[in-house]
């Protein structure tokens, strides 16, 4: 027997309860992880929440690292004692899990296991929004709202790793000089101050080639009025809540303007896609460009709590259980 969080029924963060629960033996294909450290996202909150639709009950979460125990048929490339992570795969908050070996990676050495953790989800978040949504290029200026989330804080380092132009979003000073500190050339108080008036302000009437938005309802239209003509609307999150277009018409008025919503689940289809993520994921942050920063960790049967503090915007950086 072992601990995991379950989901009977979406709610609000209380409907999760600590359960004991039978693993069975991998399956053909499958690893058996104990897991010894847990990332915590606002998709697991969506998901709990029924805004994400999914089969109840379910047990939440989807990034971890940990080590084999057991491994299926037709499985090659791994052994018992392997340490692994993976990303995307729902039933991260328990202390063992079975996950498919197609989409296990490999940990390389130099990394603690609770960085990995926080950082696989977020992290590849932040690649696939910088190298593959929007090929960010040296010289470009960007807008990234929630500067200083978990995938903020990598996504800004990582985009000034690049050479591009960053300008961040917060709604404190606490996290605004969190943010400066991680990659934001300039920051702004969408709270107590009008982003799109200062963007514009800061690029001299031009605005910037993209916006990464992952809060959604409350910043999306004002953030069409900080792009520049045929500029990148990126909307890939929905903290503050979804996100509609009710007129099309209004990306025309704008600037001939582009909008995406993006998700890992298109982008990580292929194992060689996930592995080129995960490979410019383990370089970048063992070369010291990017830092992983945990603002706080829970044990395993605290998981509630972790989600009020997330939902509350209480949290900056990663937040990590422990099983």
């Amino acid at each position: 027997m072992s601990r995991a969080i379950l989901v009977r029924q979406t709610g609000d963060a209380g409907v999760m309860q600590l359960e004991e629960r039978e693993l069975n033996a991998p399956g053909p294909g499958q690893l058996r992880i104990r897991q010894s450290a847990v990332g915590v996202n606002f998709v697991d909150t969506y998901q709990r929440s029924g805004l994400y639709p999914m089969p109840v009950p379910f047990v939440p979460g989807n990034e971890g690292v940990g080590l084999v125990t057991a491994i299926g048929p037709d499985v090659a490339g791994f052994t018992v004692g392997d340490r692994v992570t993976y990303q995307g795969q729902v039933g991260a908050y328990a202390e063992e899990r079975l996950l498919s070996a197609e989409r296990a990676i490999a940990v390389p050495d130099g990394i603690a296991d609770e960085t990995v953790a926080a950082m696989m989800l977020k992290g590849m978040t932040a690649y696939y929004l910088l190298f593959k949504t929007w090929p960010l290029a040296a010289g470009e200026t960007i807008l990234y709202h929630a500067a200083a989330g978990g995938v903020g804080l990598i996504a800004c380092q990582w985009a000034r790793a690049l050479g591009a132009r960053v300008i961040g979003t917060a709604g404190s000073a606490e996290k605004l000089a969190l943010a400066k500190a991680n990659g934001c050339d300039e920051v702004i108080n969408y709270r107590t101050e009008d982003f799109a008036a200062r963007v514009r302000e800061l690029t001299d009437g031009r605005g910037v080639d993209v916006v990464y938005d992952g809060v959604g309802k409350d910043t999306f239209e004002k953030s069409l009025d900080c792009l520049r003509p045929r500029g990148l609307m990126v909307s890939f999150g929905n903290a503050s809540g979804p996100v509609s277009i009710a007129d099309l018409g209004i990306l025309a008025r704008k600037g001939s303007l582009y909008v995406t919503r993006p998700t890992g689940l298109h982008y990580y289809a292929r194992r060689d896609d996930l592995l080129e993520g995960a490979n410019a994921l383990f370089d970048v942050v063992k070369s010291g460009k990017v830092q992983v920063d945990i603002s706080k960790t829970y044990s395993l049967a605290d998981a509630v709590a972790a989600h009020q503090a997330l939902e509350g915007r209480q949290t900056t950086g990663s937040v990590v259980l422990l099983p």
